[in-house]
């Protein structure tokens, strides 16, 4: 740089800064201060927009997360609906009883968590000390059973129904029992003990996996809630429960509870009203086990039953009754694994079964009203006379008419009331033929299992009650996916035959065999013995009583398939509420009318001369008119098995009665006394006394319904919260 210029520079900055002008290290200086000063101003204002942002807008938010720390929610179960009868009697109740509960907290301060005071409580008690220390530990994923799987702030039963002097010995000597008590706690009570036991059903306690499982669980349960396990308590479970409500809690860091910090009430649940009489359930029962005494005097093997009674205009369960039952309260307070077992074994008839819907037997004669409906389908005349030999060559083998005896050309008419199985014979032998016999056509009519289906049988009510059986229909398809299944083992069978069995009983044993290796080889082809059993309701056919009795009950009302239902309705704890169920109509019989009023005249006569006649001797049929069926099923290796299949008043029908004894003997002799006494209860016939010149004359007392009807409306509640009958029906 010339020393001119650098004179220039070096004036030119001392007159910049005479005049005040910063120079550009100043400037910078200057910038900086100012983008400091921006800076922290928009920190400030972004730090009183989150500030405000927290305590205005979310403030509730962060008031439950610093609450959360310092309180425990729990769920406040509702009081369980009850279960009714129609009339508004309890089928299933509440009461209360006494439990000694303890203080999980409580014991957990104490120097030795609290094992010095639980042995006082088991002396106290007489219960071993090791069941009460089981019963306070806390559930985890690593925890034995049993332990306690709720929460640790909610009261932990020790034992239940306690005799109130032993609770006082407790409550009297507080200082020696902390953290124990005594209070009331509802449990379910059953005021019939075992009726209708496998209709109601009963609860258990929620399972932990089910818990953890299903969120919506985990809003409306406390971990120790009870849920229904079979019938009725299972199926309406929802609404029986009720709405769960919740107490928040102020906890202490050690556990300790200062207080309640909010609280949200329970709803009751709804109380289920059902279609069953009490009365009449009874009278069923009744006459069922009295049904199984009367043929085990006579020397038989059967020790089970099953009868169902419906309203054939609605299709509603009126009563249910299965043997053997058992008393559902074993369920309360836990139930223990040997009489666990013994509900399921075998040797106690497994009384958790309803035979009534989960049983599946032959039907026998009970099923020709099906193929009697399925010939005249296929073109047989009502009007015709039938040929009814003491037995008919069929098949390549002779088929023998019950007990041997013939009729000679009798009507449809009279093959019904005499039960003539020869004739129903050649219908399924003239079927089979038509649809092609072992070598069937491509489409064949399957007349005789598309009838049987028609009329309900194969497939499930559509009862509400679970575990309902679907019975079988078996056709050309079913046996060869039957065969399908079972050829291994058969041809195994044909091979090795039955030791086990030949040791008590070599012919049978072999008969098993011949038919093990017969199956072996081509059980998938539809025989002319299959079509013939078919006919009279053996071989595979398997139905069970309530499909039979549902079938019988569209017969008597004009056609009409219903589903049939237990609950007929609703009704609040507080009677505000009242919601009745409509019956369901599940599709109409495949016949005609001209068929349906000849089948049912002819099931009009049944007990009046024919098959019936003896079970229904005396009876004051002019009063009420009985029309049904009887049926004698038999099984190879078992003795015959009874039904009697009816409804009543035949000429302005209103219940559907069926009652099942298996190996009880033939359906005139075992099944159709049962279904007689059933009718006199239901009627208010008490039996008959010797009238002028030996002649029996009914005594007719009062029906066991008001009417003999099922009532049209549904019980209400006062305002006390009692249940008052319906009103057709008078308190």
């Amino acid at each position: 740089m010339s020393p001119l210029r650098k004179r220039y520079r070096l004036a030119s900055r001392r007159a910049r800064r005479e005049a005040g002008v910063p120079g550009v290290r100043g400037a910078h200086k200057r910038r900086g201060v100012l983008l400091a000063q921006v800076l922290v101003l928009v920190l400030f204002a972004t730090l009183t927009a989150r500030m405000w942002y927290m305590q205005v807008p979310q403030a509730g938010h962060y008031h439950e997360l610093a609450l959360a720390s310092h309180t425990q929610k729990l769920i406040v179960p509702a009081v369980r609906g009850k279960i009714l009868d129609s009339q508004g009697r309890p089928l299933v109740r509440n009461r209360t009883e006494l439990t000694v509960t303890a203080d999980f907290h409580t014991l957990l301060n104490q120097p030795d968590d609290g094992a010095a005071v639980l042995r006082r409580v088991a002396e106290v008690l007489d219960v071993p000390f090791a069941r009460l220390r089981d019963r306070v530990r806390l559930c985890g994923p690593d925890t034995g059973r049993p332990c306690w799987p709720g929460s640790p702030y909610q009261p932990i039963p020790l034992a239940e129904d306690i005799d109130p002097r032993v609770a006082l010995q407790i409550m009297e000597r507080k200082t020696e029992f902390p953290g124990i008590s005594a209070q009331q706690m509802a449990v379910r009570d059953y005021p019939n003990g075992d009726m209708a036991a496998q209709m109601l059903g009963y609860l258990q306690p929620i399972t932990q996996e089910e818990f953890e499982a299903r969120e919506e669980l985990r809003a409306q349960f406390s971990g120790v809630d009870q849920v229904g396990r079979d019938g009725l308590e299972y199926v309406y479970d929802d609404r029986l429960r009720g709405t769960a409500g919740t107490r928040t809690l102020a906890v202490t860091s050690q556990g300790g509870v200062n207080g309640v910090v909010e609280e949200t009430p329970p709803k009751p649940g709804m109380h289920l009203v059902t279609s069953i009489d009490q009365k009449v359930q009874r009278i069923t029962e009744d006459a069922l086990k009295a049904g199984v005494e009367r043929a085990r005097s006579e020397g038989r093997p059967t020790d089970s039953g099953a009868a169902v009674v419906l309203d054939v205009r609605t299709g509603n369960v009126i009563a249910m009754a299965s043997l053997p039952t058992y008393d559902p309260s074993v369920w309360q307070g836990g139930i223990d694994q040997a009489t666990y077992d013994q509900l399921l074994s075998e040797d106690a008839g497994e009384p958790l079964i309803s035979r009534a819907l989960q049983g599946q037997f032959p039907p026998g004669s009970t099923f020709k009203v099906s193929s009697l409906s399925a010939a005249v389908r296929n073109g047989a005349d009502l009007d015709g006379t039938y040929s009814c030999p003491g037995s008919v060559h069929l098949g390549n083998r002779s088929w023998q008419n019950f007990e041997g005896g013939g009729h000679g050309s009798v009507s449809l008419h009279k093959a019904i009331v005499v039960s003539c199985n020869t004739v129903f014979y050649q219908f399924g032998y003239d079927t089979w033929l038509q649809d092609g016999g072992t070598s069937p056509k491509d489409d064949p009519k399957e007349i005789m299992a598309d009838t049987a289906r028609g009329f309900g049988f194969g497939q499930p009510t559509g009862i509400d009650l679970p575990h309902e059986s679907s019975g079988r229909i078996p056709d050309r398809q079913w046996k060869q996916q039957y065969w399908e299944d079972t050829r291994e083992q058969s041809c195994r069978r044909a091979e090795k035959g039955y030791p086990e069995v030949a040791e008590e009983d070599p012919g049978h044993a072999a008969y098993l065999k011949r038919a093990a290796h017969e199956h072996c080889l081509d059980g998938n082809r539809w025989r002319a013995g299959d079509a013939i059993n078919f006919a009279i309701g053996q071989g595979d056919v398997l139905v069970t009583p309530l499909q039979l009795a549902r079938a019988y009950a569209a017969i008597a009302n004009g056609g009409t398939l219903y589903e049939p239902r237990v609950a007929r309705g609703f009704l609040s704890a507080d009677g505000t509420r009242v919601e009745e169920l409509e019956p369901v109509k599940a599709g109409t019989l495949p016949i005609d009318d001209r068929t349906l009023e000849y089948l049912q005249r002819a099931l009009t006569q049944v007990p009046k001369e024919g098959t019936a006649r003896g079970a229904f001797d005396g009876f004051p049929q002019d009063k009420v008119s009985i029309a049904g069926k009887t049926g004698t099923a038999t099984m190879t290796g078992s003795e015959d098995s009874a039904w009697f299949a009816s409804y009543a008043p035949a000429d302005d029908p209103q219940f559907a009665v069926v009652a099942m004894l298996p190996e009880a003997g033939t359906g005139g002799v075992a099944a159709a006394p049962v279904v007689r006494e059933i009718y006199e209860g239901i009627y208010g016939i008490s039996g008959a006394e010797p009238g002028a010149g030996g002649d029996a004359k009914p005594k007719v007392g009062e029906p066991a319904m008001p009417g003999a009807a099922p009532p049209e409306e549904l019980p209400r509640v006062r305002s006390d919260g009692t249940v008052a009958p319906p009103p057709d029906t008078g308190d």
